[in-house]
């Protein structure tokens, strides 16, 4: 096992093992707004761009027709293979790449990167000296952006509420099973800004807020559910103490859709610092 930087903590990275195909199958790929806001700020195209805790490539493979250079960089081994595997089956894409790496210790020169973006990943991260990393990497007038989709995703109050209480069971379940020094670490996403206001390494700083509308069976809002950490962690315990909830949560499901397809919504904030 490689050895992991500091700042960085293992259980984070295990965290997101075992389900790489599960996430990737029912979370939503980056919306198209994500590439013509941020180049918009940058008023070019960019040249170089990095996406940190970049998964299973979601947020990376929108890049692939807005940039000379893409980077998707993830330590997890399980999620970056399933980026690769799909990476490996595209057109026009040699100029995409993954990595194994950690967003304090980038393995890309000093003020080379145009672009630098965190999606879902954010929180899993030490902000301080990931911060310092990005800035020692953008470029003058760079962009970092940490972007996040709302969970669960808008579609009727009862849909939504019969999820929270599985992601709420599924944290209960943790830490009655788990020590606190056993846990993966999560951060609180309503202070990225502040982080980033605060590391002093960014001439202006913003909060943006925009939504993206996909169409949605049954299948998928009950998958993007199961792709929460927090349920597959209870999964990978072998605990059975979940699956009562997990199966009501399938039948409201299934009940509410009625085997038809239906538009929800997804609502992001992204917060993101000028270099």
């Amino acid at each position: 096992m490689s050895i992991v930087p500091e700042g960085n903590n293992q259980r984070n990275i295990d965290r997101f093992s075992g389900y790489g195909d599960t996430y990737d199958r029912y979370r939503p790929a980056a919306p198209p707004l994500v590439t013509s806001l941020l180049s918009g700020y940058l008023q070019h195209r960019p040249e170089l761009v990095l996406d940190l805790g970049c998964g299973t490539g979601l947020s990376t493979l929108i890049w692939k027709e807005h940039a000379d250079q893409v980077i998707g960089i993830e330590p997890n081994d399980d999620m970056r293979s399933v980026a690769e595997f799909k990476l490996e089956r595209l057109n026009d894409s040699a100029h995409v790449r993954f990595i194994s790496g950690y967003s304090n210790q980038l393995a890309v020169g000093s003020e080379t990167a145009d672009m630098i973006t965190c999606s879902q990943s954010f929180h899993w991260m030490e902000p301080s000296s990931t911060l310092l990393e990005a800035a020692r990497v953008l470029k003058p007038g760079g962009i970092f952006a940490a972007y996040d989709c709302d969970w669960p995703p808008t579609l009727h109050w009862q849909v939504e509420q019969a999820y929270e209480e599985v992601i709420n069971r599924a944290d209960d379940i943790i830490r009655k099973l788990l020590s606190q020094e056993k846990r993966a670490v999560k951060r609180d996403k309503e202070k990225h800004l502040a982080s980033i206001q605060d590391s002093g390494h960014f001439r202006f700083t913003k909060e943006i807020v925009f939504h993206h509308a996909e169409n949605c069976d049954a299948e998928r809002y009950f998958g993007i559910a199961m792709s929460q950490g927090g349920v597959q962690t209870v999964l990978r315990l072998n605990s059975n103490e979940l699956d009562e909830d997990i199966e009501r949560f399938k039948r409201i499901v299934d009940d509410f859709f009625q085997g038809k397809t239906l538009q929800v919504l997804f609502s992001y904030r992204m917060r993101l610092g000028v270099k």
